[in-house]
């Protein structure tokens, strides 16, 4: 407990402003997002967006040599997607991009599912299932929760689903560096782990198979895909515990409702 980085007040304001700038990138790509864009003209235009109109930095450009300003993972790629300037969208496909942005010293990180044109009736339940989870865990955080609970209410919604848990990556704390401590897993056990208080800030971000959990990392070292070539979604916010329970501070206007 002793290396969780707890945020006080002034500190979580400025969270809640990077969270906000982020929000709005999502925004800004929502109609992006359609047949036909590479993944490279979606990197270079948030990349834009970010530096020249919120006036903020891309946190994941550079990060451990990483070249890009976000990850795009379509389909049966769980995270980590390069973007590429030959890799086109096309109607059916589902594509997960994450994002972090840096502002005032401070990180916020968030990603979202998108369904391009058309999609099947698999790949929708999907994308909305590990949404669902993600709330789930979402709405297990409060002071004197544990982060098992967290784990526990994501794995129970992705099972009862017929989904598999991505367990070799996580969730993590989040302020002034973009991976903090602690390790925050989709998978646990009630009521055991690091106990939840006011001030802790973490990412909470479940990464869902159809088929096994099981997944690989392609050879250019970054791209994690199913092993079984089955679809993969993602979703993630950052999260600040509060008081009395939890603030979404990556909320987007079109997820008032959730919170």
């Amino acid at each position: 407990m002793s290396d969780i980085i707890l945020k006080h007040n002034s500190e979580l304001a400025l969270m809640r402003e990077s969270g906000r700038l982020l929000a709005r990138v999502f925004d800004f790509l929502n109609p992006l997002v359609v047949p036909g864009i590479s993944t490279m003209e979606i990197n270079d235009r948030v990349e834009d967006f970010i530096i020249n109109h919120l006036h903020a930095r891309p946190a994941s450009k550079g990060q451990y040599n990483y070249p890009y300003s976000l990850n795009t993972s379509i389909n049966d790629v769980v995270c980590h997607g390069m973007p590429s300037p030959t890799q086109f969208l096309k109607a059916g496909d589902i594509i997960n991009v994450d994002i972090t942005l840096e502002k005032n010293g401070f990180v916020a990180d968030s990603s979202k599912m998108y369904m391009v044109g058309n999609v099947s009736a698999q790949a929708k339940h999907l994308v909305d299932s590990t949404y669902e989870a993600l709330w789930k865990g979402i709405r297990a955080v409060k002071p004197g929760a544990t982060l098992g609970d967290i784990g526990h209410a994501i794995e129970l919604h992705a099972a009862a689903n017929g989904y598999s848990v991505v367990r070799e990556y996580c969730g993590h704390g989040i302020g002034r560096e973009m991976h903090e401590a602690p390790h925050v897993l989709h998978h646990g056990t009630p009521n055991s782990g690091v106990v939840l208080r006011e001030g802790m800030t973490f990412t909470i971000e479940p990464m869902l198979n159809q088929g096994t959990a099981k997944v690989k990392v392609k050879r250019d070292g970054w791209t994690v895909i199913t092993r079984d070539k089955k679809l993969s979604a993602q979703w993630e916010h950052t999260i600040a515990v509060t008081a009395d329970g939890f603030e979404v501070l990556t909320l987007r206007a079109e997820e008032k409702i959730n919170a």
